[in-house]
């Protein structure tokens, strides 16, 4: 089973809804029991960092998902939840994040510096980095286009971590991962054939197939 964290915002039914229409089993839970006793975990996010990671603090789910993404089952963040893994979000008045990867969340500079709006929103092509971890790619194309809607992105202490780019003004991370955790920048719920590609490979991880 597949636990999907839900600490009150994010797109919680669109991933569960996403992962069984690849063959695998997923509820939605803010119990820290099932998180524990998953086989894998998924943390979603839409909206504020601050509101997102205020969300976990008051139902008690920091140390949850922080137990779980070091007990070496397959965890996966989604957009603002790949976001809550780094250390530190600078949107707003900022926040404190999870500090499971090293880094900061970044805003991308602004229109008049690059001549594109802010948010980034719709498709857009990511590329994986040669000779990384390419077990979340396996079923995807070569060319794989994903759907975005953000304003800050990750800045990685560790660029070892990174496992595909995007490119928007600038290259910024869309993917990265270490060990069993794994999180993504795009919605992989909203990318189609590409994201339940990526879906089914992160599922198989834990070969919990209904």
């Amino acid at each position: 089973m597949i636990a999907i964290v839900d600490y009150g915002m994010g797109n919680l039914r669109s991933a569960q809804k996403g992962l069984e229409a690849v063959g695998h089993e997923a509820v939605i839970t803010d119990n820290p029991a099932d998180i524990s006793s998953a086989d894998a975990v998924v943390l979603p996010g839409v909206g504020a960092f601050k509101d997102c990671y205020d969300g976990l603090v008051s139902r008690g789910l920091v140390e949850p998902v922080k137990d779980a993404a070091a007990s070496g089952k397959p965890f996966l963040g989604i957009c603002v939840g790949m976001q809550l893994l780094f250390d530190y979000g600078e949107e707003g008045e900022g926040s404190p994040g999870l500090g499971i990867f090293s880094g900061r969340v970044i805003r991308f500079p602004e229109t008049n510096r690059t001549g594109l709006k802010v948010p980034h929103m719709g498709w857009n092509q990511i590329e994986p980095v040669n000779g990384r971890d390419a077990q979340l790619f396996k079923h995807m194309s070569d060319t794989p286009f994903t759907y975005f809607v953000h304003s800050y992105h990750v800045q990685p202490a560790d660029e070892s971590i990174i496992l595909a780019r995007c490119s928007y003004g600038n290259a910024f991370p869309a993917v990265v991962g270490r060990d069993n955790v794994y999180a993504v920048q795009f919605h992989p719920e909203k990318s189609q054939t590409e994201g339940l590609a990526l879906l089914r490979a992160f599922g198989e991880l834990c070969t919990v197939v209904v």
